[in-house]
């Protein structure tokens, strides 16, 4: 099987005043993030292969109906939709995890609304929910750290986007994968 090398970046926030906000949207824009308060195994599949299916994001894709609600339904599992005008723009995923710490799992826009600076927006706003995050959840720690990670595979311009919002490289990574086809945002797509 054919391999490509990716290198992965790690990054994180140790502290609330470590994001770096872009500049919000006017109403002009047409531009809001809503969190999607129902955990909908659909809609979030809806999204990550919308969002994902040109940049070769493949790791969920086998997951059944079944074990996507199992993530979704988890206490500090979130999804927040960036919407244009009534359309879905792009997503961000938090999993809050042990200890106060919150990895954004997945961001991204769909490919119609790249470069249109919706993607600094979404991800200050989804960054600013994971430090307050256990606001949202009885019992949970406040967040401490919020991490995330990129790779070779993402558009060409999102770890300079995390670098911008105030991230902090802690580990980077190259690796041989499976060379894969991007699978679009359904089969035959």
């Amino acid at each position: 099987m054919d391999t490509v090398a990716v290198t992965t970046w790690s990054l994180e926030q140790t502290s609330p005043e470590d994001l770096t906000p872009s500049r919000i949207p006017d109403e002009t824009s047409g531009i809001r993030t809503v969190r999607a308060e129902v955990p909908s195994p659909e809609f979030s599949r809806f999204l990550y292969t919308a969002v994902g299916g040109d940049v070769t994001w493949t790791d969920r894709l086998p997951w059944p109906r079944s074990r996507w609600a199992e993530f979704l339904e988890r206490p500090g599992v979130e999804t927040w939709v960036a919407w244009q005008r009534g359309t879905p723009a792009g997503f961000v995923e938090l999993d809050g995890q042990a200890d106060g710490v919150v990895e954004i799992s997945y961001f991204g826009l769909l490919p119609a609304f790249r470069g249109r600076g919706v993607g600094g927006h979404l991800l200050s706003y989804g960054t600013a929910r994971a430090w307050d995050l256990a606001t949202r959840w009885p019992n949970r720690r406040p967040t401490r750290r919020v991490w995330v990670h990129t790779c070779s595979k993402d558009g060409p311009y999102a770890l300079e986007n995390y670098r911008r919002r105030g991230f902090r490289l802690f580990d980077t990574r190259t690796e041989q994968e499976p060379a894969h086809e991007a699978p679009g945002p359904w089969p035959g797509a």
